[in-house]
């Protein structure tokens, strides 16, 4: 499977993938390299979704007009 273009494009081709395999009409090896796709799937989308929190940053004007930074948070107690 080629390397999608987008996060949205992966996304739609991993739903795809989880309604073939959902069907129950898959020969064991079809259902196994379409779960080998979705693993690499999965890994992209988390892969661009990590660089866009790394990325993002929340830009708001305090009352003198001067630009402040702060750091986006995912609100996840993981880290």
């Amino acid at each position: 499977m080629s390397k999608p273009e987008s996060l949205e494009s992966a996304l739609e081709t991993l739903e795809t993938l989880v309604k073939e395999m959902e069907s129950g009409d898959l020969p064991l090896e079809t259902l196994i390299a379409k779960y080998e796709s979705g693993v690499n799937l999965t890994k992209f989308c988390r892969d661009r979704l990590t660089e866009a929190e790394k990325r993002i940053e929340i830009i708001s004007r305090d009352a003198s007009g001067s630009v402040t930074l702060e750091e986006f948070e995912t609100g996840s107690d993981d880290e």
